[in-house]
């Protein structure tokens, strides 16, 4: 059996109609498993940023990255470690106001977690949650454990690369270059 390690990987590509099926299709032809996902624009305009967690082990993830790089649309997809990137993401609890004041130490268990509270009335009181899985996970423990969770939700992952720019931003550099190099 294969080493399975966590890869993250970013894709960036100009915002069109049915990409995201073309993406999501790499991974079920390969029967992998895609932990989370999420999509938003990228410090670049008009550019797109997914970014998708799934547990496989290096030679998979090489092929799926070679692979999503093919599609039409896509600029330039990259897979990286947890130790290669700084990630969170967001959760949130929404939890009955009645039973969520019972509790003798709401103030110290927002503290341990250094969580928020977004919202609170006579109904609910909804918690937010930013940090990594594992963060999100034990409050979502906590609170299962010493009231009722209504409702619960956590983002797919969000990410940053450890070095000084992003590395579009590097390949875009190039391109332009290329261009001025055939140009004259």
């Amino acid at each position: 059996m294969k080493n399975k390690t966590l890869y993250t990987v970013t894709i960036f590509s100009e915002n069109t109609v049915g990409l995201l099926g073309q993406v999501t299709s790499v991974f079920t032809r390969r029967f992998l498993n895609i932990e989370t996902l999420s999509v938003s624009p990228s410090a670049i305009e008009g550019i797109h940023k997914f970014t998708i967690t799934v547990l496989c082990d290096k030679e998979t993830i090489e092929k799926v990255v070679k692979q999503i790089d093919k599609c039409v649309d896509v600029l330039k997809s990259y897979y990286n470690t947890d130790d290669e990137l700084i990630h969170q993401e967001i959760a949130l609890y929404k939890l009955p106001t009645p039973e969520f004041l019972k509790i003798g130490s709401v103030e110290n268990l927002i503290r341990k977690y250094n969580a928020q509270i977004l919202e609170i009335n006579e109904i609910c009181v909804v918690i937010q949650k930013t940090g990594h899985y594992t963060d999100t996970q034990a409050l979502f423990q906590e609170l299962s454990e010493n009231i009722k969770v209504l409702q619960f939700i956590r983002s797919g992952r969000i990410a940053i690369n450890t070095s000084k720019i992003e590395r579009l931003s590097d390949m875009l550099s190039e391109l332009k270059i290329k261009e001025s190099l055939i140009k004259n």
